[in-house]
């Protein structure tokens, strides 16, 4: 997405068609469209003949542009997971690991980023009951393996906003779910996360319809993507209608919810109300 949207940049800048640069790399108009909205893959050839066509002469420049082109050919870590995981959720897993922000809102689960290792094995469980114990821990492997992106030298910030229910919900059991409060405790004092709490003495809120996340990017080019999961699919949101919809239920929950200072004292007041020790 980035790398097409650098690509995109340069050829309005230059003034030339894409039907123009289809040409030059013995393509169509079509195939620049979907290169320029990153959703094919990348010919290093193509990319070295489109950035002469758009005047890209320095070398240190060309090769910055070829190093993207080459690492968005490059398969992510998650294709090592490829036998348990779906091909609709590896478009989010690269999504997310790009993002300079995540906006999540929960209603049902603790959110996967923010999960301990038992309260993800039991939530694998919920829907997989009938695995053996090796794709279960493979399942659970993937999710630990996602979270560390919030451990980069530069993370992206993550701002979650949980329904009170998803806390209540006795996943795994009261061990589990005391373990899971607590880390989530510990979380909130990262400066790069923020979680808010929807009480339920807030009634009906913004986002009735379920969960859903929206991603932003560092580069300003790059449109948010809303991610809305289901059973055995999930919605990819990028028109202008959509995101300022989603973008809006956000900011409302986000009013609703009890301010990210309360956090701390509501998650300790839950986990010893519901889960003591």
């Amino acid at each position: 997405m980035l790398l097409g949207a650098q690509l995109r940049r340069l050829r309005e800048a230059r003034g030339v068609t894409r039907e123009g640069a289809g040409w030059e790399i013995r393509s169509s108009e079509s195939k620049i469209s979907r290169m320029e909205l990153g959703r094919v893959g990348f010919k290093e050839r193509d990319v070295a003949d489109l950035l002469s066509l758009y005047g890209v002469t320095d070398a240190e420049e060309r090769e910055a542009m070829l190093k993207l082109a080459r690492d968005a050919n490059s398969p992510g870590w998650w294709h090592r997971y490829g036998d348990v995981l779906p091909s609709w959720f590896q478009s989010y897993l690269g999504l997310e690991a790009a993002a300079a922000l995540i906006r999540s809102y929960e209603v049902q689960f603790v959110p996967g980023l923010l999960q301990t290792r038992e309260y993800a094995r039991a939530v694998v469980l919920l829907g997989h009951r009938s695995a053996d114990t090796e794709e279960i821990e493979r399942r659970v492997c993937l999710r630990m393996r996602r979270q560390e992106l919030l451990r980069r030298p530069q993370p992206p910030q993550l701002w979650v906003v949980v329904d009170e229910a998803a806390l209540r919900r006795p996943i795994g059991g009261a061990e589990v779910m005391r373990g899971q409060l607590t880390a989530l405790i510990e979380a909130t004092r990262s400066p790069h996360v923020r979680l808010q709490i929807i009480p339920f003495d807030a009634g009906g809120h913004a986002a009735a319809g379920g969960a859903f996340t929206i991603l932003r990017f560092g580069d300003q080019d790059l449109p948010d993507i809303v991610y809305i999961e289901q059973l055995t699919s999930a919605l990819y949101l990028d028109k202008r209608e959509d995101l300022d919809y989603y973008a809006a239920a956000m900011e409302r929950l986000c009013v609703e919810a009890e301010p990210p200072e309360r956090t701390r004292e509501l998650l300790a007041r839950l986990r010893d109300e519901l889960y003591p020790q």
